[in-house]
C-alpha cells in the first residue's frame, strides 16, 4: 500500500486527485493539506510513502516545504512530487535542489499519474518526458560560460564520459551501448557518480554536467 499526502490550495483539484488515485487500490490518501506548512504538519503525522505538492500555494510554497520535508529525518521514507501547472525553468530546478523526486505537471495522464505515485513511493526519481527536456534545454541555452563543478576531480576520466551520457539524457542502457559496457557495469558507474558527487539523483547530475560544459547545445 502506498500512503499519500495532497497539498494543494484548491479543493476542487484536491478532490480530484482523491478520486482518481482511489481508482488503484494499493494506493491510498491519508491527508490533505491546503498550504505548504499543513503540509508539513501532515507529514509528520501521517509520514506517507508519497506527498504530492503544489508549488503556488499561501503560508508557504511547495519548494520552501518539499525542503523541510526532504531535510527532516523523521521523513526519510516520505518522497516529495511536485504537481503543478508551471513548467517555469527556476521552479523545476529549485524543487530539485529543495529534494523533490518527482515534477510532474497537472495535465499528466491519468494512468501516467498513478503509477508515479506507485514509482515514487518505491523511492524511485522521476520526471515527466517534457519537464527532462525543458531542463536539459534550460540548462544549456542562454548560459554564461559554464563553471566546472570541483567535484568533478573526484571522478575518473571514464565516470566522465558516463556523466556526460547522463546529460544527454541516456538511459543506462543507452549509455552502455554508447560506451561499450555492460548494463550493469554502467549501473555501477551511476551509482559511483552519485556518491562521489554527493547528488540525490539523476536529475540532479543533469544539472551538473550542463553547469559544468559537459554537454554542449
Amino acid at each position: 500500500m502506498t500512503t499519500v499526502v495532497l497539498v494543494d490550495d484548491q479543493d476542487l483539484v484536491r478532490a480530484g486527485l482523491r478520486a482518481l488515485l482511489a481508482r488503484d487500490e494499493s494506493i491510498h490518501v491519508v491527508a490533505e493539506a491546503t498550504d505548504g506548512r499543513r503540509g508539513i504538519e501532515a507529514a509528520r503525522k501521517h509520514r506517507p510513502d508519497v506527498v504530492l505538492m503544489d508549488l503556488r500555494m499561501p503560508v508557504m510554497d511547495g519548494i520552501e516545504a518539499t525542503r523541510a520535508i526532504a531535510a527532516d529525518e523523521v521523513l526519510a521514507d516520505t518522497h516529495v512530487v511536485v504537481l503543478t501547472t508551471f513548467d517555469d525553468d527556476s521552479d523545476i530546478v529549485e524543487a530539485i535542489r529543495a529534494g523533490a523526486v518527482g515534477y510532474l505537471l497537472k495535465n499528466t495522464p491519468r494512468d501516467e499519474l498513478r503509477d508515479a505515485v506507485a514509482r515514487a513511493g518505491r523511492g524511485e526519481r522521476l520526471l515527466s518526458p517534457a519537464i527532462t527536456q525543458r531542463l536539459m534545454d534550460m540548462i544549456a541555452s542562454g548560459q554564461a560560460a559554464p563553471v566546472p563543478d570541483p567535484r568533478l576531480t573526484l571522478l575518473s576520466s571514464r565516470e566522465l564520459e558516463v556523466l556526460t551520457r547522463i546529460g544527454h539524457g541516456d538511459t543506462n542502457d543507452e549509455i552502455a551501448s554508447t560506451l561499450h559496457l555492460s548494463p550493469a557495469t554502467a549501473r555501477t558507474y551511476v551509482s559511483r557518480i552519485l556518491a562521489k558527487l554527493g547528488a540525490r539523483d539523476r536529475p540532479e547530475l543533469v544539472v551538473i554536467a550542463h553547469r559544468s560544459g559537459l554537454v554542449i547545445s
